[in-house]
């Protein structure tokens, strides 16, 4: 018998080992959304699974991207007929969510001005006041809504564009299935929006880098601001110092105010949120943007969810740092 325990423990051994050393971390790298990725993952088996993420990724880029005439989303805003996915149903209905937190300061119906003011897949519009209040008629969360499958639109000419969620939620999506595939440990990127969970190939928590916001460092690096462990959360950071173009002189910032009809002037540089998921995160550091310092530090004190890191420009233009209490956890120091 006690041969047999004995031999047991051997074969168990023996089936671990082998387990362990056929695990690898794999490193995947590409494009979506217009923008980069970078995922790292543990596969138990040691297989590299980038063929499948790349399949994910075009069936997402089907349901989100505003630039894919058959995507669902741009049959919503031509109005045509087309069958919601799970993925797009969870992705509006958090979307309805923030917006109501946020007093519409999040709101996908701005896809017209988007469009508009140049930073979507329509060619830029000469914008007056005038042209600004006529797409503020076809702006406004409350003028959409899910019933029975189906949005229904106040306006037929109401567009809607989700790349300040999409990003965040495509990032958790591909981690689970990560996690599917047996993934234990992975760090999913979709341009700067991180969803992460376990350790790295050196046994520690992920480290994510928060930059510091330059524009002069637009293709380079401008240095980290601040260094963060995550784990089993989600990370995004939203900031204007990178996507903006310079008109007769005047800075317009990609981050549109959806009441005003204008490109943000805030303070604030950039909004970090720590979130239980990338998707509520990528969502909340786009209101952040909107809602400048002041209001953002009020809304995200009511959100005992969410964790905040924003940089800004005090009155003599040199940058400043908030953050929330409970965000001091997450720094490495």
């Amino acid at each position: 018998m006690k041969n047999y325990i004995l031999l047991s423990l051997i074969v168990l051994f023996w089936l671990n080992a082998c387990t362990n050393s056929s695990s690898k971390y794999i490193y995947n790298k590409g494009m979506i959304y217009g923008t980069t990725y970078s995922i790292t993952y543990e596969s138990p088996s040691g297989k590299d699974f980038q063929e499948e993420i790349t399949e994910k990724f075009n069936e997402y880029t089907m349901v989100f991207s505003t630039y894919e005439k058959e995507s669902v989303i741009s049959k919503i805003n031509n109005n045509q007929t087309t069958n919601l996915t799970d993925e797009f149903i969870t992705c509006f209905n958090k979307s309805m969510e923030v917006s109501e937190i946020t007093n519409g300061a999040f709101d996908i119906t701005a896809g017209a001005l988007v469009n508009a003011w140049g930073f979507g897949p329509e060619r830029k519009k000469q914008m007056t006041q005038e042209k600004v209040d006529s797409l503020l008629q076809i702006t406004g969360y409350q003028k959409i809504k899910l019933q029975n499958d189906k949005i229904i639109k106040e306006d037929p000419d109401i567009k809607i564009d989700m790349s300040a969620i999409s990003k965040g939620y495509t990032s958790d999506l591909i981690g689970n299935f990560l996690a599917k595939k047996g993934c234990l440990n992975y760090m999913v990127e979709i341009g700067g929006e991180v969803a992460a969970k376990g350790i790295n190939e050196h046994g520690k928590t992920w480290t994510i880098g928060i930059n510091k916001p330059d524009e002069e460092a637009l293709f380079g690096s401008s240095g980290l601001q601040a260094k963060v462990k995550l784990t089993d959360h989600g990370l995004a950071t939203s900031g204007n110092y990178r996507n903006f173009y310079v008109e007769d002189g005047k800075k317009y910032a990609h981050t549109i105010d959806p009441k005003t009809g204008y490109p943000v002037q805030h303070s604030i540089l950039s909004s970090t949120v720590v979130a239980n998921n990338c998707m509520t995160a990528d969502a909340f550091a786009t209101a952040f943007m909107v809602l400048g310092l002041e209001e953002g530090i009020e809304v995200a004190k009511k959100v005992p969810e969410i964790e905040v890191f924003f940089i800004y420009a005090d009155e003599k233009g040199e940058n400043q740092v908030y953050m929330s209490e409970g965000f001091k956890e997450y720094l490495i120091e």
